[in-house]
């Protein structure tokens, strides 16, 4: 529908939102407006009264409480949209209670298990060492996999161990780097030039030289994983996972380890300090005079 693409608009040139965020809501909205066809109610005239079939709708599809609270998000967004437009008098949804936010711990990688991956790698030519770079940075920085595809050479800075990073919102940000990353990423650029056959100014390229997509560097991990026989499957976000729990088990504060990820609210942060219960367990008992005494 027209309204729906005039919306999407607004949000990508006006909101700047991620091509994949703007492809989410136009999936909830379509699938709204089919559910408003199907029980012969208009977008404009739809009050608080007549959501309860829509819940009962969502509980048809077997959505997730996490689908619901995205589907939910969306309608409302474009309800306030249309009330700023005028065209619609009230927004139903602000009345709306989303359902609970399930909460995942996320999966992590020891700094153990990190070494036998490093430590069995073979660099026999540039594209080793390209795959051996993408996991040094990933881990070394914590950047989103979507951030890592999109690093040019130009943002790079050897002298200060830092990278200019694009993040969500095109939010600019600043991350390190350790010197054992330094040296791989000085080796590659060594051979940088062998593999930019196209000459374009991203760092990571696939073999045509064209520049890496997430896809790519998906797949690129789970040949290593395979290749190396690591048996656990790994995914891009368990690097920036275990980068942030790892800083935290060492004694980062919360609100840097919130800075170098780009997190907008330190609440998503704040899901980290879930999984180092473990670790202070540990130091607890190895640190009190009566916790290292055995019954």
């Amino acid at each position: 529908m027209e309204i729906i693409d005039e919306y999407l608009n607004y949000l990508e040139y006006n909101k700047n939102y991620s091509l994949k965020t703007i492809d989410n809501y136009r999936i909830d909205l379509v699938d709204y407006f089919n559910y408003l066809e199907k029980e012969c109610l208009d977008y404009k005239e739809v009050e608080y009264e007549n959501l309860m079939g829509l819940f009962d709708h969502f509980d048809k599809l077997k959505l997730s409480a996490k689908s619901i609270r995205r589907h939910i998000s969306s309608l409302k967004g474009f309800y306030k949209y249309l009330n700023r437009k005028n065209i619609v008098n009230d927004n139903p949804f602000d009345y709306v209670v989303l359902p609970k936010k399930e909460t995942k711990l996320p999966r992590y990688l020891s700094y153990d298990e990190l070494l036998e991956i490093f430590h069995n790698l073979e660099i026999n030519n540039e594209y080793d060492l390209r795959d051996r770079l993408i996991l040094e940075l990933m881990y070394a920085t914590g950047v989103r996999v979507s951030e890592l595809t999109n690093i040019k050479i130009d943002d790079i800075s050897l002298t200060n161990s830092s990278i200019n990073v694009i993040g969500k919102g095109s939010k600019e940000r600043v991350v390190y780097f350790n010197d054992i990353c330094k040296n791989i990423l000085k080796d590659y650029l060594d051979v940088y030039d062998n593999l930019n056959k196209k000459k374009i100014n991203y760092l990571f390229l696939n073999h045509n030289g064209d520049k890496l997509t997430t896809a790519g560097i998906s797949y690129i991990i789970n040949q290593i994983i395979k290749k190396i026989c690591f048996n656990k499957h790994i995914t891009p976000h368990m690097l920036r996972h275990s980068f942030a729990t790892h800083l935290l088990n060492n004694g980062c504060d919360l609100l840097t380890v919130q800075e170098l990820l780009g997190h907008s609210s330190i609440s998503t942060t704040g899901i980290y300090t879930h999984v180092t219960l473990d670790h202070i367990k540990d130091v607890y008992y190895n640190c009190h005079p009566r916790g290292k005494e055995k019954n």
